[in-house]
């Protein structure tokens, strides 16, 4: 078994310097504080070495890497040993990437060898970790992909969806159900029945994965139970025979916020029937942690999508115009506490109380203004007291008086979709938004289209797509708005983080068949293969100061082969398993 040792890298500089300071940038900055200081980086299982003298680190996907081995440098072993470093010996030995991480930088290197490191920290405590290479960031970026093809012939032909964690284990969650109604259950306001219900939903916890998880277990039933009441009120009803859009966007809102009752209100009625300290912990976990919910709901007649957000997860819409160029639509508003609209209606509801958003926070506490769970922004002060004296709770926020603060209550939009158009919306949670703009997101998926020839690559030679994409690239097929953003989106932070800059062409790459991963992939660093695979191989909890969970689904729309079924799409998914039928 050969030694393993790091050997310290630089980067050539470029005109912007990529930085990360107090978690968020990339630090190209020396290891040690002295030029004599020594430094004990990477360790085997064999041998002990130690480099002498500064030890440069590389800004991850800083482009270009150089093995940096200034003059009269030497390797010390555990035995005092030394010997020095030549290109020769260097160059006969299998050499590996590796991350070393710290509080607030990432600094990349080497191992020489093929033995495996004999701790996962060095002497100053810095987590190090092999950086996967370009084949294992590929199948980690891969590993949860689905892809289904929709044969309903009602305007949705496909859906991608593909989640990456960051958080261990994943906060996200998602769900999809397509339901059949009943001829005689509704009818649009021609006359004709509806045949289908499409839900697509993901979900964004926070201070844990249990009520995303109800989310994905619950909310669509919940949904779809008032929605069915509300079309059969309509129906026996003379004057009306279809509810108004009213009603509908009302029943919507009425599902989201009975299952948020039960999440906090009745988990804390039941929790004291059972007067268990064990039943207590599994029932309020739910209302413990929080998370914020995106739901669209498709009419197939009447080709009617509602959006309903609750949190700052974001559905955008893309359409192809007649010039061939694509525009982005925003269906969803971001809410937290830095949207202006949320600040003014808390601190309508909440009067005399100038804290109630506090540094863009609830309470100075709380991101989102609009989540599931997050009892603590909820409950009663009465309620409270009595849990902590019987089972367990925590003290509520300064500034607490007159709850409750957050609610569940979404925004529902309504947006007339055109399958003829080959129409498509992305939804997901915010770790996505963080490091793309909504047109790049647009214009990603619309190049993506146009490289596999269509959605169903029926029109491209499996071969030859990627080829030609590489052979011809071009800017991003997207209409920019231009003039001031007045979405209320969030801007992507984590560009300015890495300090991305220049054409997109620069940026962005094809390679996944998947719609959703081809997405995350350039979210995470595209065509720049060094920071991808280092943002991939960061393990939790250091990951999250660089990137968050990321949710990702694409709904396209049009005009497909009718067969009735709903199927896997095994090219791009990641098991040809049998998964439970979406129908």
């Amino acid at each position: 078994m050969r030694r393993a040792a790091v050997q310290a890298f630089r980067s050539a500089r470029r005109p912007v310097l990529r930085k990360f300071v107090s978690g968020h940038g990339l630090g190209h900055r020396s290891i040690t504080s002295g030029r004599d200081r020594t430094t004990t980086i990477l360790t085997s299982s064999m041998q002990l070495r130690t480099w002498t003298g500064a030890l440069v680190a590389a800004a991850v996907a800083s482009g270009a890497w150089y093995t940096f081995r200034p003059s009269g440098a030497t390797v010390t072993s555990a035995t005092t040993q030394s010997r020095s470093i030549t290109s020769t010996s260097a160059s006969t030995e299998t050499t590996r990437r590796a991350l070393v991480v710290d509080q607030n930088s990432i600094y990349t290197g080497t191992i020489t060898g093929e033995g495996p490191l004999s701790k996962d920290t060095d002497d100053y405590g810095r987590k190090i970790v092999e950086m996967l290479t370009p084949e294992q960031a590929t199948a980690k970026l891969r590993k949860n992909e689905e892809s289904w093809l929709i044969g309903r012939g009602h305007g949705v032909v496909r859906y991608d969806v593909v989640q990456c964690e960051s958080n261990f284990p994943i906060e996200d969650d998602h769900a999809e159900k397509i339901i059949e109604v009943p001829s005689n259950l509704a009818v649009t306001e021609s006359g004709a029945a509806p045949s289908d219900w499409m839900f697509w939903g993901v979900f964004d916890g926070h201070s844990g994965w249990v009520t995303s998880a109800k989310l994905r277990q619950t909310l669509i039933s919940f949904v779809a139970r008032e929605l069915n009441a509300t079309y059969k009120a309509a129906l026996e009803d003379p004057a009306l025979h279809f509810p108004s859009s009213a009603a509908i966007d009302q029943a919507i809102k009425t599902g989201f916020l009975r299952l948020d009752h039960e999440i906090v209100h009745d988990s804390v009625a039941k929790v004291k029937k059972a007067q268990s300290k064990a039943a207590a912990a599994e029932l309020l976990a739910p209302a413990l942690s929080g998370s914020c919910a995106l739901l669209s709901f498709y009419d197939s007649k009447s080709k009617l999508l509602r959006v309903a957000c609750t949190g700052d997860s974001r559905a955008i819409l893309g359409r192809r115009g007649p010039n061939g160029k694509w525009t982005a639509t925003q269906l969803s508003e971001d809410q937290t506490g830095s949207t202006e609209s949320e600040v003014e209606r808390l601190r309508r509801e909440h009067p005399g109380e100038p804290n109630v958003v506090r540094n863009g926070r609830i309470l100075g506490g709380l991101e989102p203004s609009r989540a599931f769970g997050d009892a603590y922004y909820k409950w009663t002060m009465t309620t409270i007291k009595e849990l902590k004296e019987s089972y367990f709770a925590r003290t509520p926020r300064d500034y607490f008086k007159s709850p409750p603060y957050v609610t569940a209550e979404p925004v529902v939009t309504t947006t007339k979709v055109e399958p003829e158009k080959g129409d498509f919306v992305v939804m997901a949670t915010d770790g996505l938004w963080e490091m793309l703009t909504n047109e790049e997101v647009v214009g990603l998926v619309g190049q993506w289209i146009d490289a596999q020839g269509g959605v169903d690559g029926q029109n491209a030679q499996t071969s030859s797509w990627l080829k030609s994409w590489f052979s011809s690239e071009k800017p991003l097929p997207i209409e920019q708005h231009g003039g001031p953003d007045k979405t209320g989106q969030k801007a992507p932070i984590r560009q300015r983080q890495w300090g991305m800059k220049g054409p997109t062409s620069d940026r962005f790459v094809i390679e996944d068949k998947n719609a959703a991963t081809h997405l995350i992939r350039n979210a995470l660093g595209g065509k720049d293969q060094d920071q991808l695979s280092a943002l991939l191989t960061l393990p939790s909890p250091f990951s999250r100061r660089y990137r968050d969970d990321l949710t990702v689904e694409v709904i396209f729309f049009g005009e497909g082969t009718v067969t009735g079924n709903v199927t896997l799409n095994k090219e791009a998914s990641a098991t040809a398993d049998e998964i439970k039928s979406k129908l």
